[in-house]
């Protein structure tokens, strides 16, 4: 088997699965956790061509876009504009600011290799790819999360600063403003927190949940998925 890449966009904070799915004619609800995951038929209705059966597309609901086994910048652009449309506030000029790419690689190893550009294993099992789409979603995203959070803390420390020394008045709508934005974005944090919970079928398979584990841990987010459960 050839090797599977994935390509890993965190492009906003929220994406409603929902109305993708009904304009995709898919006929069920998504709930926070679950990916939304559009295959051949699918995307051949929005690249209005045919996809290989090879190449997937997962969207998550907090933001997170994985691309499989697309190599084609143009196809990714169109597909991140077609998620625009049902997300305007998407900043599509930037939507590679916080990206991730990866692979899985079928090797003769004993062990499962875990390295900073791909994972090499033995077998093929049909469970890699959502898994480690999964892990790559929410390692962008909470890239984008702490990033942002740093910035925050940044112009915070320095209207301290200033109002120590007497050098700034602020009125009651920029400390509003100030507040909001803290709030907002604490909120969005404990979302992003609230999704580390592990995906259905690492409940069901051992050897699904020993590589999940395995992938939190080496992308260091097995931190926050033990204070998800205390």
């Amino acid at each position: 088997m050839d090797n599977i890449t994935f390509k890993a966009f965190a492009i906003t904070h929220e994406i409603n699965l929902n109305k993708i799915a009904t304009h995709c004619g898919i006929p069920r609800k998504f709930t926070w956790e679950q990916p939304l995951i559009l295959s051949k038929g699918t995307l051949k209705s929005i690249f209005h061509k045919n996809i290989d059966k090879s190449q997937r597309i997962l969207v998550f609901s907090f933001g997170s876009v994985v691309f499989i086994n697309f190599i084609n910048s143009n196809e990714i652009n169109i597909f991140l504009n077609f998620i625009h449309s049902f997300e305007p506030d998407i900043d599509l000029k930037n939507a590679d600011k916080y990206t991730d790419d990866y692979s899985l690689n079928i090797r003769e190893t004993e062990f499962i290799r875990l390295t900073d550009e791909y994972v090499e294993v033995r077998e093929y099992e049909n469970f890699y790819p959502e898994l480690i789409s999964t892990v790559l979603a929410k390692s962008v995203a909470l890239e984008k999360t702490e990033e942002q959070l740093e910035k925050i803390l940044d112009k915070l420390e320095t209207m301290i600063d200033q109002l120590e020394k007497g050098k700034l008045r602020i009125g009651n709508k920029e400390l509003a403003r100030t507040t909001a934005k803290i709030l907002r974005h604490e909120y969005n944090t404990l979302a992003y927190i609230m999704i580390l919970d592990k995906p259905d079928i690492t409940w069901s398979s051992s050897i699904a949940s020993e590589f999940y584990d395995k992938m939190l841990n080496f992308f260091e987010l097995s931190v926050l998925q033990n204070c998800v459960s205390l």
